[in-house]
Parts: structure tokens; C-alpha cells; sequence
């Protein structure tokens, strides 16, 4: 069973009040950063939000898994990390599968409809829940979208005002992808439906058609970009892989009225480079100094 559906106006719920600046900003698309999986995804995460909130990125968009068991003790990590982009309202988040696991953070995460709305200057971005009750078991992770869904991002894309960048942010791909490894290619012989695609991704897409301007995803760990249509309005699908191993999130620039920027740009979490500032310091040689000062004390002894 789907959650309970819409109560307000579609388009509406969860809409923040609309800007009119029209300076050109930056938005970093982030994913699967599977906070409690390691210490060192743990590391990766902190390095990322880190350097996030250094690089002075106007928007980030995180697209679910944000968690790895969706417990409430990986969920104080995250906002610990990420808490200060959260505070300035710099943050937007859609859950994934992994964080309706254990504790199900997801509707912490986004409370409400399954469809919602963000609005920040120059940007209209659509969030949708792509999750469902079966992804409380690790062995179903695909996702799922149904009519009241597709209803839902129908009336907030005709709302979406103009001079504004549309963006469509889900967890769940839309489109068919590659499996990555050999658990991925054996579960989709044994017919599970973990690295499916969305059964209405299709239809999605041929609802934003002409209304929206990228859709960003994750789920699946390798990046990856899809060119959809053309003039006058192309849309870009844009999976964004696992944040944390990949250790680099793309940043698109938009100008602020509508209008992306050119194509986005990797930026890279610095590795951690240990004894790299002590390697600077003078080298020191204390046997060849001992070596030194016997064979001056010899040769004064001679003469």
C-alpha cells in the first residue's frame, strides 16, 4: 500500500516562497552517500559536505540513500555533516531505499506528500518519493511511482512559474541502465527487480517533455547522462552514482532566469595526503653524521 495521497493543492505542498533574484548560482548533485556504512564512507561524507560548503555552492540536491541501514544514529551523522547547509537552506533532499530500512528515516527526510515542491531563486525543483513500503526489506529495492504520483509532478510542473530552471529530483532511475558488477547481473537473471528501472520512469518522462529541464537521480553507483529531445526545450537525465566512492559530485551553473550554464563540471573531494606537509622538512642523516665527524677526528689525529 502507497502512503495516504495529496491533502492540499499538488503543486503546492511543501512550496517555498518564490524569489525574483535572478543571479546566475551553482547546484552540486549529490547520492548514495550511504552515511553508517564504513568509517571511511563516513570520512568521505564529512570531506564532501566540507568542501560543499567551502566551494560556496548556492544548492545542494541529494537524491536519496543518504543513509545505509535508515537508523536514527546514521541520521544525526548526516545532519551533523550536512547541517549547516541544511540550516541556510542550501539543502534539498528526497529519501532513497536504504533509508526505509531499520528506523525508516525516510519521512524524516521528507515529511509529506509524495510530491513536493522547492523553490529557490532561479530554481523550481520537483521532489518526488520514488520509495515504497516493500523497500523496508533489503532484497526490494526498486521503487515505485504510481497514477496519483504521476498526477502529482503533472500539476507541479504546469505551476512551475517562468525564468526558472526546472529540475526533477527522484531516487529511482527512469530509464534502463547496465548492471555494474556480478550480483547486479545475477539478480536480474534470477528475475528481481533491485536494478529495475521505474515501470512508469517512461511515462514520467513523457510528461516532463517540453516542462523540465533536468532530472536528477541516483540509486545506481556509476554515473551516468542521458540527452533527451531537442529544441526548444532538451531535457538531461543525470545519475549521479555513489557520492562517496566516487569522491567527485557534478555542479551545474544556471544563470539564474531559466537557462543552464553549459555542461556541468566535476568537482573533486581532496584525498586525505598524510606526512605529506612533514616530507617538506630538511632530511636529516644522523649515521652519516656520526660517519662524518669520526672521519674528521680521524684525519686531524693524522695530521
Amino acid at each position: 500500500m502507497k502512503r495516504p495521497g495529496h491533502g492540499l493543492p499538488l503543486a503546492f505542498w511543501g512550496m517555498n516562497q518564490e524569489s525574483t533574484r535572478t543571479t546566475p548560482a551553482r547546484i552540486a548533485h549529490v547520492s548514495d552517500l550511504h552515511v553508517g556504512r564504513s568509517a571511511e564512507t563516513n570520512s568521505n561524507a564529512a570531506r564532501l559536505a566540507e568542501l560543499l560548503e567551502a566551494s560556496d555552492i548556492d544548492y545542494v540536491i541529494a537524491t536519496g540513500d543518504i543513509t545505509h541501514r535508515g537508523t536514527w544514529r546514521e541520521l544525526a551523522l548526516f545532519r551533523l555533516m550536512f547541517g549547516s547547509l541544511a540550516a541556510a537552506g542550501r539543502l534539498i533532499v528526497v529519501p532513497g531505499n536504504h533509508d526505509c530500512l531499520g528506523d525508516d528515516i525516510s519521512r524524516t527526510l521528507m515529511p509529506g506528500e509524495r510530491v513536493q515542491v522547492t523553490v529557490r531563486p532561479g530554481l523550481y525543483v520537483v521532489r518526488v518519493n520514488s520509495t515504497a513500503p516493500h523497500n523496508r526489506s533489503w532484497l526490494n529495492g526498486h521503487g515505485s511511482l504510481d497514477d496519483i504520483d504521476l498526477e502529482a509532478v503533472d500539476a507541479a510542473l504546469d505551476a512551475a512559474p517562468a525564468g526558472h530552471l526546472v529540475v526533477i529530483a527522484l531516487h529511482h532511475h527512469l530509464l534502463p541502465m547496465p548492471e555494474e558488477h556480478a550480483m547486479e547481473r545475477l539478480s536480474s537473471w534470477l528475475g528481481f527487480a533491485f536494478t529495475s528501472e521505474l515501470t512508469r520512469g517512461r511515462d514520467l518522462i513523457r510528461r516532463a517533455r517540453g516542462r523540465c529541464d533536468l532530472v536528477l537521480h541516483g540509486h545506481r553507483h556509476i554515473p551516468r547522462c542521458a540527452r533527451l529531445f531537442g529544441a526548444p526545450r532538451p531535457m538531461s537525465v543525470f545519475n549521479a552514482g555513489c557520492s562517496t566512492e566516487l569522491g567527485r559530485v557534478r555542479v551545474f551553473a544556471h544563470d539564474g532566469a531559466g537557462s543552464l550554464l553549459g555542461a556541468p563540471l566535476w568537482l573533486d573531494v581532496p584525498t586525505p595526503w598524510e606526512g605529506v606537509v612533514e616530507s617538506l622538512a630538511e632530511p636529516t642523516f644522523p649515521a652519516a653524521a656520526e660517519g662524518a665527524e669520526a672521519a674528521e677526528h680521524s684525519l686531524r689525529a693524522a695530521v
